[in-house]
C-alpha cells in the first residue's frame, strides 16, 4: 500500500471531512470542523503562504499537515508546521512525508526557521529529533467536564464595571481588535506575534465560523474594554475559550478571571457540556484561573524547532 501526499481540496466534502476526522483522532483537545478548514484556507493573508497536506492511502485520509509562513510577526523567515497522523495508521511513513512537504514548501517561501508543535508522547519527540527538531517551550490542553462541575458561582461586578459580549461589538468590532492585539503581544510564546491588520483579524478571527460573539464576554471599565473571554464552538456540545486577557492597564484587578467566568456560566447555560482551553506551561496566572474553575490538564504539547543554516 502506498502513500501519497497532496494538497486538501476544500471544495470536497470527503476531502474536509477527512481532514477533521484525522485532526480529532489525533487531538481531540481542539475544535475544528469541515466548515473551519475550509474558512482558513479561503480566508488565509496572501503573505502567509498557507497550505493544508493530506496523506493519503488507497484513497482514505490518514494524516494531515497545517503550513504556513509567520507573516504576522516581526522576525522574518519564520515558519510553522504542524503534522498530525491517525493514531492508529502510524508507521506507514506518512508523517516523514507530510513533513518533508511541508518544509520544502516553507524554504521556497524563505523560511529559515520552523516551528512545529508536538504531543509530549515518546514515539512524537522521538520523531521530531529524528528530523533535527530540538525541544524549546511547552503548553497544556486542558478540559472541564461543563455538565457537571461545579462552577464557582459568577461574581457581581465591582463599581465602574460592566460586563458584556462581543455580540454588543457587531457594528464596530475595532475596541476588541484593539484589545486582542494588546494582549496578545503579551502571551508567552517562542513566535512574537504583531496584529496591525483589522482586516485580516475580521476575516481570520472575527468572522471565523468558530467563533461565538454571544459566548465571548467583554468587561468593560467605565465604558472601556478592558478584559475579554474569547469563545468558540463546534456546533456540538464543545466549547473552548482560545484566548483570555487583560489590557496592561487594568491587570491586576480580577477581570480575566470575571470574564471566564461569565463566558463559562453562559455557555452551560446554552447547553455546552464539555470546555476545552489551553495554556503556556509557564503562564501561572492563567492556570490557576483555570483550576479554579475545576479544569484538569489532559494532555501537553511541546514547541519544537529547526535551524537551518
Amino acid at each position: 500500500m502506498t502513500v501519497l501526499v497532496r494538497d486538501l481540496r476544500p471544495g470536497t466534502r470527503a476531502d474536509l471531512d477527512g481532514f477533521v476526522r484525522v485532526r480529532h483522532r489525533a487531538l481531540p483537545y481542539m475544535l475544528f470542523t469541515p466548515e473551519s478548514v475550509a474558512h482558513d484556507i479561503a480566508h488565509a493573508h496572501p503573505d502567509a503562504g498557507l497550505r493544508r497536506l493530506v496523506a493519503e492511502e488507497d484513497g482514505e485520509i490518514i494524516g494531515t499537515a497545517q503550513v504556513s509562513i509567520a507573516y504576522d510577526s516581526p522576525e522574518p523567515g519564520q515558519g510553522c508546521l504542524n503534522v498530525y497522523v491517525d493514531p492508529e495508521r502510524t508507521g506507514r511513513g506518512a508523517g516523514g512525508l507530510l513533513t518533508r512537504a511541508a518544509e520544502e514548501h516553507l524554504v521556497a517561501r524563505g523560511a529559515r526557521r520552523l516551528l512545529s508543535w508536538v504531543l509530549d508522547e515518546p514515539g512524537n519527540r522521538a520523531f521530531a529529533e529524528r528530523h533535527g527538531y530540538r525541544a524549546l517551550r511547552s503548553a497544556y490542553f486542558l478540559r472541564l467536564d461543563l455538565a457537571h462541575a461545579a462552577l464557582p458561582a459568577l461574581p457581581d461586578p465591582p463599581p465602574g464595571v460592566e460586563l458584556r459580549t462581543a455580540a454588543d461589538f457587531a457594528d464596530d468590532p475595532h475596541p476588541l481588535f484593539a484589545l486582542d492585539a494588546e494582549t496578545m503581544a503579551d502571551e508567552p510564546s517562542d513566535l512574537d506575534t504583531e496584529f496591525t491588520d483589522y482586516e485580516a483579524w475580521l476575516a481570520e478571527t472575527w468572522r471565523h465560523p468558530l467563533f461565538s460573539p454571544e459566548l465571548t464576554s467583554v468587561v468593560l471599565v467605565d465604558g472601556c474594554p478592558a478584559a475579554f473571554s474569547a469563545a468558540r464552538t463546534d456546533g456540538g456540545h464543545r466549547y473552548g475559550t482560545v484566548m483570555t486577557g487583560t489590557a496592561r492597564a487594568f491587570r491586576g484587578r480580577g477581570l480575566a478571571k470575571l470574564a471566564k467566568s461569565a463566558s463559562l456560566h453562559r455557555a452551560r447555560a446554552a447547553g455546552f457540556t464539555e470546555a476545552l482551553t489551553g495554556n503556556d506551561t509557564g503562564n501561572g496566572p492563567m492556570i490557576a484561573i483555570n483550576k479554579w474553575f475545576g479544569y484538569q490538564i489532559c494532555a501537553t504539547e511541546v514547541r519544537h524547532v529547526r535551524e537551518l543554516g
